[in-house]
């Protein structure tokens, strides 16, 4: 059943995404932060000798959000800086600049913040170590590599978007 709730709380947020930009391209490269965030989640456990418990699974669906919003930060203010004219490459790129403070902000107090469940120790302790490890793990993998995925994946994407688009114009004039 984890698997099914997982692919569910990942396609509510990407419906949810879907209506707020609008198309489905956005919302797609958003979504490519969370597999990092699950394998970051998924490594830490692992290094650290635990399973993948139920405590460890409600941190991948919390993942989910958390992951995504460092990528809402940057598709954002890239299509907002190619809405002015600037090139894909060089709008995707300001955007990474730009939005590194307050990423890596939000990041190091969510890492902050978990920091006491990863290293609980007494009567329940096993479920906030699982917890707590999945989602510093999480973070932390997905912030940093997502600060260089996203930004070539948003330029990936976007060109073969027009392509499509453009292939798409002529078809329809001929």
């Amino acid at each position: 059943i984890a698997p099914i709730i997982f692919g569910l709380g990942v396609f509510f947020v990407f419906l949810v995404l879907a209506a707020q930009y609008n198309n489905f391209v956005d919302p797609f490269i958003i979504m490519l932060a969370v597999p990092l965030a699950v394998l970051g989640a998924l490594s830490a456990q692992y290094l650290r000798g635990l399973y993948n418990d139920v405590y460890c699974q409600v941190g991948l669906v919390m993942l989910i959000g958390l992951a995504s919003k460092n990528s809402i930060l940057i598709v954002e203010f890239a299509n907002q800086l190619r809405e002015q004219g600037l090139s894909i490459t060089a709008a995707v790129v300001q955007a990474a600049q730009a939005r590194l403070r307050p990423i890596l902000m939000t990041t190091v107090s969510t890492l902050i913040g978990s920091y006491p469940l990863l290293v609980a120790t007494g009567a329940g302790s096993a479920s906030r170590l699982s917890l707590g490890t999945a989602v510093f793990g999480g973070m932390f993998v997905s912030t940093f590599l997502s600060l260089f995925v996203v930004p070539v994946l948003y330029i990936v994407i976007i060109k073969i978007r027009q392509q499509f688009m453009k292939s798409r114009d002529l078809l329809k004039h001929q």
